[in-house]
């Protein structure tokens, strides 16, 4: 039997569907499962990065970033060759743009850092990367940003750690690495779109990384409806007014198309 035909989970979508109509403002959350479909690995899931190589985790520390030149290297080397270049955006991110349409969506916070909702459609005013962008490189020292090709073809003619141009300084991607704070100004406009929201839909993602996932708390904690679209359990299960379990790529579109 197909999602499709589970008829509780057809109610539940249903449920869903209609907390979303009768929504004048919606606050989306997107994790690593929206764009899997598009090629892109999760790290959490069953066959996640982090899952299949613990190791790799190391590269996305920042301390181990900054005090191993090795890491920094292996970490030039997965960018350089990182699925995110081929990618596209799926029916996830094209759903998306549909509810933007509607003229319902608030705010579009991602703890993505491929930019897809971004070529699929959605407003760059509207989407906040809570965990930076892949498609730039940032200073650790100096802050310059820069755009990531351009880092890219320097590793391609034989940088293997290509300092900033600018100071010396390491570069590393736009993102946040674990033991990195969270932009304060991203963090804040996320914070209040969820306050301001009248549904939290959070789709994709574990909510088991904060301070991302705390928006779901501000939002029910401030009356809003939450509703997550995953396919696995999260934390915040038991908070959601609804939870659909499934395909990603199958449900959204679903849950968006009679707006």
């Amino acid at each position: 039997m197909t999602h499709q035909d589970d008829p509780d989970l057809s109610d539940e979508v249903d449920r869903a569907a209609d907390l979303l109509a009768r929504a004048r403002r919606v606050t989306v959350l997107t994790g690593a499962g929206v764009s899997t479909d598009s090629g892109i690995p999760d790290f959490r899931g069953p066959q996640g990065v982090w899952t299949r190589d613990p190791a790799a985790e190391r590269l996305a520390t920042l301390q181990a970033y900054v005090e191993d030149p090795e890491v920094r290297r292996e970490a030039w080397r997965q960018r350089a060759v990182h699925p995110v270049w081929e990618a596209r955006p799926g029916p996830a991110h094209t759903a998306l743009v549909d509810l933007e349409r509607t003229g319902r969506l608030h705010a579009l916070l991602t703890q993505n850092i491929d930019e897809l909702h971004q070529t699929a459609g959605s407003s760059p005013d509207l989407v906040v990367e809570l965990h930076g962008t892949m498609h730039h490189t940032q200073c650790l020292s100096c802050g310059a940003r820069a755009p990531m090709a351009e880092t890219l073809a320097r590793v391609a003619a034989g940088e293997d750690d290509p300092p900033c141009p600018h100071c010396g300084g390491i570069l590393k991607s736009a993102t946040i690495s674990f033991g990195e704070n969270l932009d304060a100004g991203v963090l804040m406009r996320a914070r209040q779109a969820a306050i301001d929201t009248d549904v939290l839909l959070a789709v994709g993602t574990s909510l088991g990384v904060h301070p991302a996932a705390g928006v779901v708390d501000l939002a029910a904690a401030a009356g809003a409806s939450v509703v997550i679209v995953n396919g696995a359990e999260t934390p915040y299960d038991d908070v959601a007014d609804v939870v659909l379990r499934g395909g990603i790529s199958e449900l959204l579109p679903r849950l968006v198309a009679g707006l």
